[in-house]
């Protein structure tokens, strides 16, 4: 059995340089966030809109009104998961150890 000799080891560096942010990959994350962001408000104004219409008797079709209700109800939901699961990601890279 061969020991291993200390001085062939290669230290690595505790700490890196942090890499730099690609700026056009940036903005194309911050426009497909907003365009989400945009979409989910867009289903809950039409879910308000149809329930106003149906309230006031000018729809008669109460599928319609469900469904737009459901669709901008699961909408919210999952744009609340991805957040907190954003959140909790950040707050275990914040406790991680340097």
């Amino acid at each position: 059995m061969n020991p291993i000799k200390i001085d062939s080891i290669t230290q690595m560096p505790l700490t890196q340089a942090p890499k730099k942010v690609d700026k056009a990959a940036a903005d194309n994350f911050k426009a497909f966030l907003t365009e989400s962001l945009n979409k989910v408000n867009d289903a809950q104004k039409t879910a308000d809109e149809l329930n106003n219409k149906l309230i006031k008797g000018e729809i008669e079709d109460v599928h319609q009104v469900m469904i737009a209700g459901q669709k901008a109800s699961i909408a919210l939901q999952l744009t609340t998961q991805v957040r907190n699961k954003v959140v909790e990601a950040y707050q275990e890279v914040m406790r991680m150890q340097v």
